[in-house]
C-alpha cells in the first residue's frame, strides 16, 4: 500500500481491509493533544491518501482508551500560536502573521474535507474542541456511547476558528442549538449528538464504534472509486450553493464521469448477480 514519505510521526497508518486505509491520531500520552507539527503532519498525510490508488475510504480515530483528542494542547500553543513573537512588530503586522498562521493551521484541517476519498470519523472519550473541527470536516460521524463533546475554545478565550463555527451549523440544520453549545462551551455526550444530528451513529465502546466504522468503510470501498469520489465532490460543493448550480454543476461533472467503464461493470454484474470489481483509480 502507499505510504506518504516520510512517514508519519505522530499518527499511525494501516490498512486493515482492501482499499481502507486507518489513521490514528497517535499521541495517547497527551490525550492525543494536537501541536503545529501534528496538523501540518495530517495535512500531509490526508493530502497523500487523497491521491492514493490504493484508498477508497479512510477511517480517522484516536489512540489509546482515554479520547479521540482533546483539541490544542494549550501549553504548547501557549509558547507559539497563541502568544507569536512580536519581534516589534506593529499592531497591523503582527495581525498579518498571525491571519497567515491561522490561515495555515485552517488549511490543514480542512485537507480532510477536501481529500478525494470519503472519511469517517470514529471518536471515543473525550473529543474536545479542534476535535469538534476535524470531525465536521469529516463525511460521516460516529461515536462510543461513552463520548463527550465540547466546542471549547471561549473557555480559553477564544472564538473557535478552524472550521467548527462554519461547518457545525451546516451539519447539524440547528443554528440555535450550534449556538447554544459554541457560546457555553458545555460538555454534550452521545445521545444528544445523535439526536441533533452531528454523528449519524453510537455505539458500544471504542471496539465497537471502530468494527462499525470499518464496516461503513468496507462497503464504500466496494463501490466504484469514480462514483464515490464524484459524489463526495458533488455533495460538498453544492452544500454551499442554491439547487440550480449544483443541478448544473453535476451535469457538467458527470458528463466526464458517465464515461467511465464503471458503469457498465456495475450494470453487468447485477445482471449477472455477482460481485463488481473496479479498477484503482
Amino acid at each position: 500500500m502507499a505510504t506518504p514519505n516520510p512517514a508519519p510521526k505522530h499518527f499511525t497508518l494501516t490498512y486493515p481491509q482492501e482499499y481502507v486505509a486507518h489513521v490514528e491520531i497517535n499521541r495517547p500520552a497527551k490525550m492525543n493533544a494536537f501541536f503545529e507539527e501534528m496538523w501540518l503532519e495530517m495535512r500531509t498525510l490526508f493530502d497523500a491518501l487523497s491521491h492514493s490508488p490504493d484508498t477508497r475510504a479512510i477511517i480517522l480515530s484516536g489512540a489509546g482508551p482515554r479520547a479521540f483528542t482533546t483539541g490544542l494542547d494549550v501549553k504548547a500553543a501557549s509558547t507559539g500560536l497563541l502568544n507569536p513573537d512580536s519581534d516589534g512588530l506593529d499592531p497591523a503586522r503582527k495581525a498579518a502573521h498571525l491571519r497567515r498562521h491561522i490561515s495555515s493551521f485552517q488549511d490543514c484541517i480542512s485537507a480532510i474535507e477536501r481529500c478525494e476519498k470519503p472519511v469517517i470519523v470514529a471518536m471515543h472519550g473525550f473529543a474536545l474542541g479542534l476535535a469538534v473541527d476535524i470531525a465536521t470536516a469529516g463525511d460521516v460521524r460516529l461515536c462510543a456511547a461513552d463520548t463527550k463533546f465540547a466546542v471549547k475554545e471561549v473557555d480559553i478565550g477564544l472564538a473557535a476558528d478552524i472550521g467548527t463555527l462554519s461547518r457545525l451549523p451546516k451539519v447539524v440544520g440547528n443554528f440555535g442549538w450550534v449556538k447554544e453549545v459554541a457560546l457555553s462551551a458545555r460538555v454534550f455526550g452521545a445521545e444528544e449528538a445523535l439526536r441533533v444530528g452531528f454523528v449519524s451513529g453510537v455505539f458500544e465502546g471504542k471496539e465497537g464504534v471502530l468494527k462499525a466504522a470499518g464496516s461503513i468503510a468496507g462497503l464504500i470501498a466496494s463501490k466504484s472509486p469514480v462514483a464515490v469520489g464524484g459524489t463526495k465532490e458533488i455533495l460538498n460543493w453544492s452544500r454551499d450553493r442554491s439547487v440550480e448550480d449544483g443541478l448544473r454543476y453535476t451535469s457538467v461533472w458527470n458528463s466526464a464521469a458517465l464515461q467511465t467503464t464503471d458503469v457498465s461493470a456495475a450494470l453487468l454484474s447485477g445482471i449477472q448477480k455477482r460481485k463488481p470489481t473496479f479498477e484503482k483509480l
